[in-house]
């Protein structure tokens, strides 16, 4: 009989590959996140930092309701709005930074009407799209003379957060109340079983 043997490639070489491939993309995983956690180390408390943000209330010699920059120079934080000189304090002489997130209806009185002239509750859809999403930072400082102030920033969504972050590098002070989980009593507790 005349049969021809025949050889089977490559079958041995299989599990090589896949290892070698599973090294690989363990390799390339490893080097993306430890290039993103060098990226996101905090900034240097010398560099400038500023951001975008509309002062709603507070903030000493400044009106309300003002649109300006929120900027970190050094140990200072500054409020500048065009054509004024800016308002400062020293970061040291905050004692509380609160950031929170909150939304706005859009549109004004067009949008309203508009709800109300949707047939079969559309209005309830709209309203789903007419909203505006952005950060409060609410600071809680001591000034020159001792006497406790609050002022409140509204800026983008996520730029509370951020800034936040960055007046804590500076030196001032927050507590972590609003990240701690409320615990409950015993007696809550007994009173809710009931």
């Amino acid at each position: 009989m005349n049969r021809k043997a025949i050889q089977r490639y490559g079958t041995s070489d299989l599990p090589i590959a896949r290892l070698t491939l599973s090294f690989l993309i363990l390799f390339v995983f490893c080097n993306a996140a430890a290039f993103a956690q060098s990226t996101s180390q905090p900034s240097s408390s010398t560099t400038p930092f500023s951001v975008q943000a509309t002062h709603l209330l507070g903030f000493a010699g400044a009106r309300d309701n003002a649109n300006g920059t929120v900027s970190l120079d050094g140990d200072v934080l500054k409020f500048e709005t065009n054509g004024s000189p800016a308002k400062q304090i020293k970061t040291a002489s905050v004692q509380d930074v609160f950031v929170g997130d909150e939304s706005k209806q859009v549109g004004g009185l067009p949008m309203t009407l508009g709800k109300a002239a949707a047939p079969y509750g559309g209005g309830r859809v709209v309203s789903l799209f007419a909203h505006k999403k952005y950060d409060t930072l609410a600071l809680e400082y001591v000034d020159a003379n001792g006497a406790i102030h609050g002022a409140i920033f509204q800026l983008n969504p996520g730029q509370g957060e951020v800034l936040k972050n960055e007046l804590i590098a500076r030196g001032a002070h927050a507590s972590h109340k609003d990240e701690e989980p409320s615990k409950q009593s015993t007696a809550e507790v007994t009173r809710e079983s009931k």
